[in-house]
């Protein structure tokens, strides 16, 4: 399906773009006649999933291509653990399709909104010092190149090219399908629970290493952290889900209604801010349940805000944290979000923000309707002193050239990128910027 494109912005109103026109294909050949059909018309041509991504990655001036229409389970080997996807599937679907396979993914991030490739190539992550990106999770994939030509890389055709395509920010090609390793279904004990702040930071590491999953958010203008705990159980545990009604008044009425509320109020009166973050404090109190593992890793997020987040080493993250608070309170700075923070293993896939180095995540919010210029600019300062690289689908100034000394494998992931787009047909401003034209 063809039409004329109208205009298309992204969930976070950081991009917006009007596309010569929009494409829907269904299946993998009708993705590659897009693509010669773009060659020919001498346009650029990108896919684009859910848009929960804060930069331009997924802008695409010339064609845009929705893949909503491939995706689905394509084919499932339980014994071996692994299932292929339509390259479109939205993360938030997975529960119901994998549940007949009792199976499910082995790490998540808290919001399920975005397409399994999108998700994927973006370097999207959970949190857990045993567990990589979600992107870790590909074994194979079949791509259309910028030739229009459909490859398959995997363990066993063109090996090679793994690390580069499982996290190819789109760069690469156009996904059509994944093959992910996957877990045996399983529960997830939850504990959250608000500690102090100081001590949390002070034993980063051993709480870090200590739990399956492990990540806590700190409300600027608090002295308290609300850690988040979560150990793996067998699918057949026990479950103690949250009733409706505390899910309900916790996750919907205070975390989404009431908050919403008060950002609105802080952005026209920045001086409440400070009142309103000591009452969360008060108010945060300790929940204990069990459930199967996408109803504990995912939050439902509707207040709208912009994000930048920086993946820098392990050990660093308590001493960086302690200068993004002197920051804040130097500046006098009203900060109505808070600031999330979570682990992830090393992994070897080449523009992973995890490459060769086990990383802590350390994300500053600001909301939709306030300027987060100064507050983002002034943090990833600190991060970049701390050798930081920036969640490429969240916001951040970083281009080609400093990027090129935080990843080893940043000429190679380019090489990748010659062979399999050499018109350079899935360019647009942003890899412009990050890649080199």
């Amino acid at each position: 399906m063809t039409a004329t494109g109208a205009v298309w912005r992204n969930w976070g109103r950081t991009e917006q773009v009007r596309p010569v026109r929009v494409e829907r294909p269904a299946s993998a050949e009708a993705v590659q006649r897009a693509v010669l059909a773009a060659a020919a018309a001498g346009l650029a041509i990108k896919p684009v999933g859910a848009g929960h991504s804060f930069t331009g990655i997924a802008v695409a001036p010339g064609v845009q291509l929705d893949l909503d229409d491939v995706s689905g389970v394509v084919d499932a080997d339980v014994a071996a653990g692994r299932v292929t996807l339509g390259a479109g599937t939205r993360l938030h679907r997975l529960p119901e399709l994998l549940a007949p396979y009792g199976l499910a993914l082995q790490n998540m991030g808290d919001i399920d909104r975005q397409s399994i490739a999108g998700a994927t190539s973006t370097g999207t992550h959970g949190t857990g010092i045993g567990f990589g990106g979600l992107a870790t999770q590909i074994v194979s994939a079949k791509l259309v190149t910028g030739t229009g030509e459909l490859i398959t890389v995997s363990e066993t055709e063109r090996p090679e090219l793994l690390p580069a395509v499982r996290l190819g920010l789109g760069a690469l090609g156009v996904l059509v399908e994944l093959e992910l390793q996957l877990a045996p279904r399983f529960v997830l004990h939850a504990e959250e629970r608000p500690e102090p702040l100081t001590e949390v930071l002070a034993c980063w590491e051993q709480r870090v290493r200590g739990a399956d999953h492990f990540e806590f958010y700190w409300f600027p203008h608090t002295e308290v952290a609300m850690t988040k705990t979560n150990t793996r159980l067998p699918g057949d545990a026990p479950r103690h889900p949250l009733g409706k009604v505390s899910r309900w008044l916790d996750d919907e009425l205070l975390a989404n209604g009431v908050y919403r509320g008060v950002c609105a109020l802080g952005t026209a009166a920045p001086g409440v801010i400070p009142f309103f973050a000591r009452q969360v404090e008060k108010l945060q109190g300790s929940r204990d349940f069990a459930d199967f593992s996408p109803s504990v890793f995912v939050t439902n997020r509707t207040v709208r805000f912009r994000e930048m987040e920086y993946a820098i080493p392990l050990a660093a993250v308590p001493e960086a944290l302690a200068e993004v608070r002197a920051l804040i309170e130097r500046k006098g700075w009203r900060i109505s979000f808070p600031v999330e923070v979570r682990a992830a293993a090393a992994d070897d896939n080449w523009l992973s923000t995890a490459y060769g180095r086990e990383s802590g995540y350390i994300a500053v919010h600001r909301y939709f309707r306030e300027d987060q210029r100064e507050y983002f600019a002034a943090v990833e300062d600190i991060m970049r002193a701390h050798d930081g690289r920036p969640h490429w689908g969240k916001m951040h100034t970083q281009d080609a050239s400093s990027l090129r000394e935080l990843y080893p494998r940043f000429d190679d992931f380019l090489a990748v990128r010659d062979e399999l787009d050499p018109e350079r047909r899935f360019r647009n401003p942003y890899l412009d910027r990050v890649l080199g034209a």
